[in-house]
């Protein structure tokens, strides 16, 4: 495997950790996260998990690929075998990623036969030794996202056992979602909506360990909350599905309201963007709708959001762009004839 090595030393990690995207399994790929990047220039954006035996041992580096422009950018990988994630977090690092996350928090059946995500929750020495193996093998930060607890746990006991087994090993940024998992009788979707939030064990866990820089993740949609969060002391905050569904309501507006630098661009304008983007994936042999599935809440809240949707639902299989150019001016013309 001939890789080159990138320099990651420009990228302010920390500081892009104030406010990310969620890692999400089959949405946010290379795609999702350019067409992400549009609007935020700041925000730390999130591979989809990756399983470490999938590159150690199946060599799908091509799960890898991303654009120079997705930056800061975190591999997320999924594994409990130390030698296994240490090489593949070597392998993501010679890739050019900025931080290389562990996944203590999946509840899919998947991954629990797997003997990782969330059930690792249960095994925090295991997990310390993981993080371990990958620190000694990389130069980029390595972190850990976990969930309060899982099944019939006690959160408020487990919970720092778990942090301290982390911070021994050398882990100082770790994102918590802030619900239990619970592994048997509830799907990963009602694993993300049923079990409730505590986020006051959150913020006890930011007492207890002052010197871990914590990120809160679940049930966040807006920035108001987001800049509540960060006010009262938490150091990062996660949104997922929301930022991904309503993109132009929470995106456009990070890098001023969070970070404080003026980055707003309009949705036509990212629309302008993502068709050269389109075209150039086209171009390569890629689908069109590859990249404009992730799409579809552009416009999301402005008349013209559901013909937009349409279009980009109904005709983004063809890669003649006409659909694409359609859809934009059936946008417009939304918009004008409700200002009229």
């Amino acid at each position: 495997m001939l890789v080159t090595q990138l320099d990651n030393s420009s990228v302010d990690i920390k500081k892009a950790a104030r406010f990310s995207v969620a890692p999400m399994m089959d949405w946010t790929d290379r795609h999702c996260r350019y067409f992400h990047r549009r609007f935020s220039k700041n925000t730390l954006l999130y591979t989809e998990m990756v399983a470490s035996a999938a590159l150690v041992k199946g060599k799908a580096f091509h799960l890898l690929d991303f654009s120079d422009e997705e930056h800061p950018l975190a591999l997320q990988l999924g594994g409990s075998d130390p030698a296994q994630l240490s090489e593949a977090a070597s392998i993501g690092e010679a890739h050019g990623y900025d931080e290389i996350n562990l996944n203590v928090g999946c509840p899919s059946d998947r991954v629990q036969s797997g003997d990782f995500g969330a059930v690792l929750m249960k095994n925090p020495k295991l997990v310390a030794t993981c993080c371990k193996a990958m620190k000694n093998n990389t130069s980029v930060d390595v972190t850990v996202k976990c969930r309060i607890g899982v099944d019939d746990q006690d959160p408020y006991q487990i919970l720092p056992e778990f942090l301290k087994y982390m911070y021994d090993a050398g882990i100082t940024r770790i994102i918590i979602h802030a619900r239990k998992a619970m592994l048997k009788g509830l799907s990963p979707k009602e694993n993300r909506e049923v079990p409730p939030l505590d986020y006051n064990l959150v913020f006890k866990m930011k007492e207890q360990f002052p010197e871990l820089h914590l990120s809160l993740n679940g049930g966040v949609k807006n920035l108001t909350v987001t800049e509540q969060l960060l006010s009262n002391g938490i150091d990062g905050v996660m949104i997922g599905r929301s930022a991904y569904q309503q993109p132009s309501e929470i995106l456009s507006n990070v890098d001023k309201v969070i970070f404080k630098k003026e980055a707003y661009k309009s949705q036509f304008e990212i629309a302008d963007e993502m068709r050269d983007y389109l075209t150039d994936h086209c171009d390569n042999g890629g689908k069109a709708h590859q990249v404009t599935r992730h799409m579809t809440g552009l416009f999301h809240g402005l008349p013209g959001a559901k013909v937009w949707r349409q279009y980009l639902s109904g005709a983004s299989h063809s890669n003649n762009l006409d659909f694409y150019d359609e859809a934009l001016a059936a946008v417009n013309n939304s918009l004008s004839m409700s200002a009229a």
